[in-house]
């Protein structure tokens, strides 16, 4: 089995610049713990040989993650994901706070009442909680 299987899934749209995507999708596999804080990731060579990008772009990324200190690295060894849980935790806040205001943003249009809406989401997210569970024999 591959140390880095499902990285070759990610797809890039024509928007935005590669090396912000990928920046986001660390992000992504972060907050849904695909990556675990203090896990090895793949090289820079790696990385653009998987997501099929430039090497230059794959840097571009790992350079910022760093700048960010999203990822760690010492000496020749391995990057890793930062174990800083400040850094992680606002990562999850960011990316949590990027989807309230986009969703925000498509239903003000409708005028709905806040209570009303609220509502709705809750009983939204539980019964796809419910529905996920059900998926996974959790019952």
């Amino acid at each position: 089995m591959n140390k880095f299987e499902g990285w070759s899934d990610m797809t890039f749209n024509s928007r935005d610049p590669v090396y912000a995507q990928v920046i986001r999708h660390f992000k992504e596999q972060i907050v849904t713990g695909k990556l675990a804080a203090g896990q090895a990731i793949p090289s820079r060579r790696e990385l653009g040989a998987l997501l099929k990008i430039n090497p230059n772009t794959a840097q571009r990324a790992y350079k910022e993650m760093e700048d960010q200190r999203l990822i760690v690295t010492e000496g020749n060894s391995p990057s890793r994901i930062t174990t800083e849980t400040d850094v992680l935790r606002a990562i999850r806040s960011e990316l949590l706070g990027e989807a309230v205001q986009a969703f925000v943003a498509s239903v003000r249009k409708i005028d709905v009442p806040v209570d009303e809406l609220l509502q709705l989401v809750r009983e939204t997210y539980v019964t796809n909680d419910d529905n996920a569970e059900g998926r996974n024999g959790d019952d």
